[in-house]
């Protein structure tokens, strides 16, 4: 049973609980998903292990901070101040609840993030990044490795989903005067 709880409320689940009912099959069907949940983890683990042994890595701590635009209609925007990897010039972009007209009437929230290549580059850069967890925050951030080739006519990347946990880690992290995230970059050589 894959409950979590205090110990005080331990009796009330083990009574109202479904799983000691639940048949063979049942239960086997849910190992198999906890199986195909483990092996994505480690297929995740293992490709960052390999954009670890790139040639050109790089990383920077990254401070989001509000900015208000002229949007008439009320959004939540954050961007960061240009930063330097991999002898680059970079910005990141985010913005809460991309699809919503009033992302600050809603408790369920999200981030997307979008990464801008400011530099002008001689030949495109093909590159996977990721944003982290800074080392002052204690957000639960989901690894996600995303890729993109950049160059001076395709400079920017679409707006990706910052896989935070839920929308209560999502929540928390507005609440903050500063959004504190690592990025990282990897630079694929031909």
């Amino acid at each position: 049973c894959p409950w979590q709880g205090p110990f005080h409320e331990l009796s009330v689940h083990e009574s109202e609980c479904t799983h000691p009912t639940k048949t063979g099959n049942e239960l086997m069907e849910i190992l198999d998903e906890m199986d195909q949940s483990r092996k994505k983890e480690m297929q995740l683990y293992n490709n960052i292990f390999s954009l670890l042994s790139f040639e050109k890595i790089g990383y920077t701590e990254v401070q989001f901070r509000p900015y208000r635009t002229d949007d008439f209609i009320t959004r939540l925007y954050y961007e960061t101040p240009r930063l330097t990897v991999l002898n680059q010039t970079w910005v990141l972009k985010a913005r809460v609840n991309d699809s919503e007209r009033n992302p600050n009437l809603s408790c369920k929230r999200t981030l997307s993030f979008q990464l801008i290549l400011k530099s002008k580059v001689n030949s495109p850069m093909e590159c996977s990044f990721l944003l982290l967890e800074g080392p002052y925050d204690d957000v639960k951030i989901n690894p996600v490795i995303y890729h993109f080739v950049f160059s001076n006519e395709s400079n920017e990347t679409d707006y990706m989903a910052l896989p935070i946990v839920d929308s209560v880690e999502c929540n928390k992290l507005l609440a903050a005067k500063n959004i504190n995230l690592r990025l990282f970059i990897f630079q694929i050589q031909k």
